[in-house]
């Protein structure tokens, strides 16, 4: 048994095996209908109990799927409807009852350190769905297609752009390091990635530059990725942070800098003529929705990896 929480936890060996099994197993389904399961079914007779603190369309949708996918279920809860650390039963009581209950739990939570404390009392896995940390569900499905349509990400050139202080950002880093990958991060000085993830890349020899030029971030690069400027439960001055960010914008005038057959990348939900332009993400450099796709792809590979 084991969980997943952050890509730092695992070996470059380990992440590896996810992403080619997400292949394979999405190579399989061509000529299956969505919700069929595929035909090993190795989730048969399990489930999985999915806690939602914040909102979600892509988690939520992409896990149930990879479950059915799986030949198993899903139930779906939310912190207002359980007892979850509220009233006279703690965080633990609650994990001991799941533990009883379902084969699996992903926990998609506002403070990592809620995972950290579920995990703890959990007798099967867990599955970080989004912290404020970490989104390594979602870096995962991003490298399954960035190879699917560019080939081995190794030695290639990862631009991320906007905010390089958030939880894509943490776990964009760690991969680099994971993956061996060249990323360059283009932010202002008041985003600029948190001293302990610089320790972590430079302690790992991540090939990392982080610089205030967006031209600079997106120099030769094989791909430009960002996200939302203000996410859920972001509790900064929304005009003052869309403000400073605005020179990151990815624009064509931007993507211009990038190699010619660069692609671009967003975990949606989008904040469209803010992070980027219409033209951009709904023009022909965009993989934005084969990453939503490969959510469910991703997911199931990593929910086998925890019961390996």
């Amino acid at each position: 048994m084991k969980n997943f929480i952050n890509i730092s936890d695992l070996s470059s060996e380990e992440l590896r095996s996810i992403i080619e099994e997400a292949k394979s197993r999405k190579l399989k389904r061509k000529n299956l209908n969505k919700s069929s399961p595929d035909e090993d079914r190795p989730f048969e007779g399990k489930s999985m109990a999915m806690i939602f603190e914040k909102p979600s369309t892509r988690t939520r949708m992409s896990f149930d799927i990879a479950v059915k996918q799986l030949g198993g279920s899903s139930i779906t809860l939310s912190p207002e409807g359980i007892h979850y650390g509220k009233g006279d039963e703690t965080l633990k009581d609650t994990a001991k009852v799941l533990t009883e209950y379902v084969d699996i739990v992903m926990l998609r939570t506002a403070q990592h350190k809620n995972l950290e404390e579920f995990g703890k009392h959990l007798d099967i896995p867990i599955i970080n769905g989004l912290s404020d940390q970490s989104h390594p569900c979602q870096i995962m499905s991003d490298i399954l297609t960035f190879e699917e349509i560019k080939g081995p990400i190794k030695n290639k050139v990862i631009s991320w752009l906007g905010d390089g202080n958030n939880n894509m950002s943490n776990s964009l880093i760690e991969a680099a390091g994971k993956f061996d990958f060249e990323l360059k991060i283009g932010c202002p000085n008041k985003y600029m990635p948190n001293k302990n993830i610089m320790k972590w890349a430079k302690k790992n020899n991540v090939k990392l530059t982080v610089t205030k030029k967006p031209e600079e971030a997106v120099k030769n690069s094989d791909c430009i990725m960002t996200d939302k400027w203000v996410s859920m439960n972001d509790k900064v001055n929304k005009k003052i942070k869309k403000k400073n960010l605005k020179p990151y914008q990815v624009n064509k005038k931007l993507m211009a800098k990038a190699k010619p057959d660069a692609i671009f990348m967003h975990c949606l939900p989008v904040g469209r003529g803010e992070e980027v332009t219409d033209e951009i993400i709904d023009g022909k450099q965009s993989v934005v929705w084969i990453q939503a796709l490969n959510r469910v792809h991703a997911q199931k590979s990593i929910i086998n990896w925890c019961f390996i």
